[in-house]
């Protein structure tokens, strides 16, 4: 059944692993992108990792559909394993004025906020893609505990560099905007590097550890 391979107008392949987030379904798509960097076809272009799926675009005038899944089926189950990326650190202030969200997080989780902060600060999480806006990484790994729907109506002018989370995810704003996630911290790491080479803090795959700061270390950061 998996995985399953779709075409995507005439210059891509969407190969699919699962149809639920996972971490077994998740190394299969670091795999076959890292293995395919490794032994690219002829007229391949660009690979995308995400959640569960991998989106292979090509160039028509060199290769078609059935070539490439030719190649990218020879591919499967070699590649490192996911698991294997980076460990990158956040820093995160939770003083009330930066987390306008934990009082209810709390309340709606039966936890302290103490305890909210405690659970946030132990969790296991991994980048699963990248999405939505430049450099809002995925972060798949919250723990249990704190898993709530999103809110029903969004909060608008939402600050760059709010800790945010829904589901079983967390995130880190790069831009001021609006959003229905909700709003546990701030971090002053900067995720946008401004390196052209390497946009972002964090490659798909890597792991990040939040580090809790006070609000004097959080106002001195550059």
């Amino acid at each position: 059944m998996w995985p399953r391979f779709r075409p995507v107008a005439e210059r891509g392949l969407l190969i699919e692993f699962a149809d639920q987030i996972g971490d077994a379904a998740h190394d299969a798509v670091l795999r076959l992108d890292r293995a395919l960097a490794d032994a690219p076809f002829p007229g391949f272009a660009e690979a995308v990792p995400a959640m569960v799926n991998l989106l292979v675009t090509f160039d028509p005038l060199v290769t078609d559909h059935r070539a490439a899944e030719a190649h990218l089926r020879g591919l499967l189950g070699r590649g490192t394993a996911g698991a294997a990326g980076a460990l990158r650190e956040v820093l995160v202030c939770y003083d009330d004025d930066l987390a306008p969200d934990l009082p209810e997080v709390a309340a709606r989780t039966g936890l302290t906020a103490e305890a909210v902060i405690a659970a946030h600060l132990a969790g296991d999480f991994r980048v699963f893609m990248y999405g939505f806006a430049p450099g809002y990484a995925y972060l798949a790994g919250l723990p249990p505990e704190l898993r709530l729907d999103r809110k029903p109506a969004p909060r608008r002018g939402v600050a760059a560099g709010s800790v945010i989370i829904a589901g079983g995810q967390c995130l880190v704003t790069t831009l001021t905007m609006p959003t229905g996630w909700w709003i546990i911290g701030r971090s002053p790491t900067a995720i946008l590097t401004g390196d052209a080479a390497r946009p972002f803090l964090f490659d798909v795959g890597d792991r990040v550890r939040f580090r809790r700061i006070t609000r004097a270390e959080y106002g001195a950061a550059p």
